[in-house]
């Protein structure tokens, strides 16, 4: 795919149609400077994919639907999984392609959230039981999964929830485990999945290359790899956000 506005509006057009049943909604005049400005900041389509999917599933949650979604409609959606997605490959929110903007709608009330440890790990464990069903890295996330169930364990016993130093103890042993479970997944993919991961981490994170040091770029690299991997083996992040 080009890399020009036209096409990365064709692109999503032709998702929103098939979202829509087939219905074609054009996306042009104020609806193509909304979609210009996704591609103007450097939100990957994948992302804006996922915004799109996010706005249908809010919408098909409200009952039956009565007539085709707008792109406009799905700005904020759009915006919010770019902001996630920035925080889960540790791209600055304040960073756009183009050097600047603002972090989207909510953004600091998701950050301000403290999740809940137990409810977290049970959901973690869950997604590792079906990891391990599926046969996506083999005998090696037994002892991942081991792990995680004596954290839950842990979570469970105390009477009030973990907190101050015990709960920042338990998340780094998550986020220890996390880096072995990472190591597993790699270990398991082929050279050819790989580099496929490889070049998918290279079109997400092409448009910032120009706005951001070395050091910082190459981090968010990594982080991103480590995202697609999860992506693709079904695997959760063990250390809540």
């Amino acid at each position: 795919m080009g890399t020009e506005p036209v096409d990365y509006c064709r692109e999503i057009e032709t998702y929103l149609c098939r979202k829509n049943d087939g219905h074609l909604i054009r996306v042009v005049g104020p609806s193509f400077e909304v979609v210009s400005r996704w591609q103007a900041d450097g939100v990957p389509l994948k992302i804006a994919f996922a915004g799109i999917d996010r706005h249908f599933a809010r919408y098909y949650r409200k009952g039956q639907r009565r007539r085709p979604v707008r792109i406009d409609f799905c700005d904020a959606d759009v915006r919010d999984v770019f902001d996630e997605w920035r925080r889960a490959v540790g791209l600055p929110l304040a960073l756009d392609a183009a050097g600047g903007g603002e972090g989207g709608i909510g953004a600091d009330a998701r950050a301000a959230r403290t999740p809940s440890l137990p409810a977290h790990l049970e959901r973690v464990a869950l997604r590792l039981t079906n990891a391990r069903a599926a046969g996506v890295i083999g005998e090696d996330l037994d002892v991942i999964i081991d792990g995680v169930s004596r954290e839950l364990d842990t979570a469970r016993a105390a009477p009030h929830g973990l907190r101050g130093e015990a709960r920042r103890a338990l998340i780094d042993r998550l986020a220890a485990l996390d880096r072995d479970m990472l190591q597993a997944a790699r270990q398991s993919m082929d050279a050819e999945a790989l580099r496929a991961c490889a070049r998918e981490v290279d079109q997400e994170l092409e448009a910032f290359r120009g706005h951001m040091a070395a050091d910082a770029f190459t981090r968010a690299c990594k982080a991103a790899l480590d995202r697609i991997v999860r992506e693709r083996l079904g695997l959760p992040t063990l250390a809540p956000g």
